[in-house]
């Protein structure tokens, strides 16, 4: 559950970190100082703020040891913009590819979906009043109107604006109103005070739920948007074009579409609440919160990394990273809701570096990143912790998965020891990939267990050291196949 940064102390982040990822203290504890030091900067003076650069920081360290992670948790953790990138999906100029620039729209765009669900959280209540009345308004059409419509075909569909719209229209005689409301025949005739109290009949049965499964007619704007070839090197920022503009500029034609209100309800909810929220406001704060408060997290960035005496494919890899420099500095990025300053988004970057090593990167860009991490390869004790410790631990996964089938797993203290000493014993022998080894040998030992789970529903399978020796010990044993299967 995502809390606002500023209540969140050095401890408190490390402690939420704690809950998923194993070990890494050193890692929590960059990111967690890095991390209040956004929320001290905005208690200093004007003067002094600008003033201040972010830390940013290099994690260094093998695969599966939880860089990524550090990284998914951090995004659900803190209320800031946040945004994971990958290093190798950046080309440079010139090539066929995304901009760098992109991960700073993306995250502008990150922004703005926050701060638009928290101006809507605000105009909330206000809205599911113009919802409520719209609905009325849906299922007791002639209710408002004090004069028959007159004129229309019994039996005839109830044409309703679409939701959000200037006014809801609707049938007021006998035949379509009971149509529409379900029983509400000729209170269009009847008086006022007979109209009101039908419809604060209809409100409390609409609250209580009673109606959800009624049929009503909306329409709504089927949006007919031509086909749009972006080439390479171009991006809406770069062709100036507002879709919103174009959009108004074609015309959506309106469609009728019967649907419960249930559904109905949902369809006026987002669009009351549309009309509610300022866009220009929107905007407005996404690129104060992204420019002060936005985390970017750039992962493989190892795999950008010149080696030196190298040519051919590493020229484009020093053209991204040229690329980035300006980025990480500080630069002045075009988006769809305005310019941003890139000089306070705080930048984390990870890499395994196994073929390369930080000082492969181009000095300036070391430079930018002056704190760097370096995250401890996993052992047999760790994955003991792994399998049994963390909220979204491997064996409670398994556990509740097959429990959904009326399977019951069972599993002993010693065969968790057994299947983290076979993993730990894997990874030496063969390409270590950390805690990810784990997946691939749970998956294969409860491989027949979910495969024949239908058939075993109501009865518990013990899992025991012989349990999982019997299951992997011939494919451990085997290094050829171990390569292939494990």
């Amino acid at each position: 559950m995502k809390r606002e940064l500023q209540n969140l102390t050095p401890k408190e982040i490390v402690a939420e970190l704690d809950k998923f990822i194993i070990g890494q203290h050193k890692a929590k504890k960059a990111v967690a100082i890095a991390l209040r030091n956004r929320m001290r900067r905005r208690g200093l003076p004007d003067e002094l703020r600008d003033e201040v650069a972010p830390k940013n920081i290099i994690m260094m360290g093998p695969t599966g040891v939880g860089k990524t992670e550090i990284a998914r948790r951090l995004s659900k953790l803190t209320g800031a913009p946040f945004l994971k990138v990958e290093a190798t999906k950046y080309t440079e100029v010139g090539y066929v590819g995304r901009d760098v620039e992109s991960m700073v729209r993306d995250l502008v765009s990150a922004a703005v979906s926050m701060v638009k669900a928290e101006l809507q959280e605000e105009v909330k209540e206000e809205a599911e009043k113009r919802t409520e009345e719209g609905l009325l308004d849906l299922l007791l059409p002639g209710v408002k109107q004090h004069e028959s419509a007159g004129g229309d075909e019994p039996g005839a569909p109830i044409p309703v604006n679409a939701p959000g719209s200037e006014s809801h229209t609707g049938r007021s005689d006998e035949t379509g109103s009971a149509a529409g409301a379900g029983g509400a025949a000729g209170t269009a005739g009847g008086s006022e005070d007979s109209r009101s109290a039908t419809r604060e009949k209809f409100r409390q049965r609409l609250r209580d739920g009673k109606l959800d499964d009624k049929e009503v007619e909306i329409q709504v704007t089927k949006s007919n948007f031509p086909a749009i070839e972006i080439f390479s090197g171009s991006s809406f920022e770069e062709m100036d074009l507002n879709l919103g503009n174009l959009s108004n500029l074609l015309g959506g034609k309106k469609k009728r579409k019967r649907t419960t209100v249930k559904h109905a309800r949902e369809v006026l909810m987002q669009e009351e609440m549309d009309k509610l929220v300022d866009s220009d406001r929107v905007s407005e704060l996404a690129r104060q919160r992204a420019e002060e408060m936005g985390i970017i997290f750039i992962d493989e960035i190892d795999k950008i990394a010149a080696k030196e005496n190298r040519g051919g494919v590493d020229v484009s890899r020093e053209g991204v990273q040229r690329d980035i420099l300006p980025i990480v500095e500080g630069a002045t990025v075009n988006t769809k809701h305005g310019m941003v300053d890139t000089s306070h988004i705080l930048f984390i970057a990870a890499g395994a570096f196994h073929s390369s090593k930080p000082s492969d990167l181009i000095p300036e860009l070391q430079g930018r990143f002056p704190l760097r991490v370096e995250l401890e390869a996993l052992h047999a004790e760790d994955f003991i912790r792994i399998l049994t410790q963390p909220q979204n631990a491997l064996i409670r996964q398994y556990v509740e998965l097959l429990k959904v089938e009326g399977v019951e797993l069972e599993f002993t203290e010693e065969a968790i020891k057994e299947l983290s000493e076979i993993a730990a014993g894997v990874n030496s022998k063969t390409e270590n990939i950390g805690a990810r080894r784990l997946h691939t040998i749970m998956e294969l030992l409860l491989e027949e267990v979910s495969f024949n789970a239908p058939d075993l529903s109501g009865q518990k399978i013990p899992i025991t050291p012989e349990y999982v020796k019997e299951r992997l010990d011939e494919i451990v044993q085997d290094q050829d196949l171990s390569r292939y299967i494990l």
